[in-house]
């Protein structure tokens, strides 16, 4: 391969694997050493950096092959964006049996996506399967310590993954857009257990953007979300070190291969009247009730695996 004077690559008798291991080496050794060690501290980080650096290396590598432009919203992405989400779908109904319920209750317009935050593998498997359905690619907020790991700036951006402020989140769903939002963050994530109890704090920021863009809530829950993946930061020595760190990778564990069954509630209907505390109040009053109707709790690993053979009981 070489790069001609348009910015193509054309065939050259270099072998591919040496032009790869060459040009590429910020996809292969670097992201493989990170996993290999995070791994040994959280093992639910194999999902993580799988998922991210395997779309990562192959957007970049489309990217010179096609000659795609930069904007990665463009139409010419949209190929290889549905070979990462088909394959990755693929994965998660493997794996997790993955179902989504109450897709109907998605607004044809924008709307605010606010869900449970566990570990989010629940998450992109939901803004997947919806980018699968319908075509529409929820845009998504995360922690800002995510950018902050090497060579995943082109997976983020395709992905429509960003740390915007209020005033973008607002223009994002102006737009006609989707957003995702988890309110509990990763302190929900690591402090969380099996029980489910939302961890939001103070957070109202999803509150007033939606007030402010006139947009419906959506409430979102994933049923077995605690029993697919663990972490250990519900401790004092945890939680000391998250506050003074902000690290994103606590101990645990996951990868097991129980049932995780999406739940879209129905839309909380933008309301001219309401405050931003009646309003987090009430979209949390929404998601505590879509929990309680799918979850039981406490939460068994036992009963999340037994819950991925549910459809044999339709033939006995």
């Amino acid at each position: 391969l070489k790069m001609t004077a348009d910015s193509t690559l054309e065939l050259e008798n270099t072998p591919w694997l040496t032009y790869i291991l060459e040009n590429y080496s910020m996809y292969t050794i670097g992201p493989l050493t990170l996993m290999i060690i995070l791994s040994i501290l959280y093992y639910p980080a194999i999902v993580f950096f799988f998922i991210s650096y395997s779309s990562s290396a192959f957007y970049f590598i489309y990217k010179k092959i096609a000659n795609l432009p930069e904007d990665t919203n463009s139409e010419q992405w949209d190929k290889p964006k549905q070979v990462v989400t088909f394959v990755h779908d693929t994965i998660g109904k493997f794996l997790h049996g993955y179902e989504v319920c109450g897709l109907e209750n998605l607004p044809e317009g924008p709307a605010v996506l606010i869900f449970y935050h566990g570990v989010p593998v629940d998450y992109y498997l939901l803004v997947l399967r919806i980018y699968r359905l319908t075509g529409r690619f929820c845009y998504s907020t995360v922690d800002h310590a995510v950018f902050t790991i090497p060579g995943l700036k082109i997976f983020l951006h395709a992905h429509r993954v960003d740390h915007p402020t209020r005033e973008e989140c607002v223009e994002i769903l102006k737009e006609g857009n989707l957003l995702g939002i988890g309110p509990g963050g990763v302190r929900e994530q690591n402090y969380g257990d099996n029980n489910y109890k939302l961890i939001w704090r103070k957070r109202k920021g999803f509150a007033d953007v939606a007030i402010k863009a006139k947009v419906p809530i959506i409430p979102v829950f994933t049923q077995n979300i605690r029993e697919a993946y663990r972490i250990y930061g519900n401790t004092r020595i945890m939680r000391w070190l998250y506050e003074k760190t902000r690290i994103v990778f606590f101990p645990g564990y996951g990868l097991l291969p129980v049932k995780l069954r999406t739940h879209i509630g129905q839309p909380i209907p933008y309301d001219p009247n309401i405050t931003i505390e009646e309003l987090v109040e009430k979209t949390k009053a929404a998601v505590e009730s879509l929990r309680d109707r799918h979850q039981k709790i406490p939460g068994s690993i036992w009963r999340a695996l037994k819950e991925r053979f549910d459809w044999l009981h339709k033939y006995e």
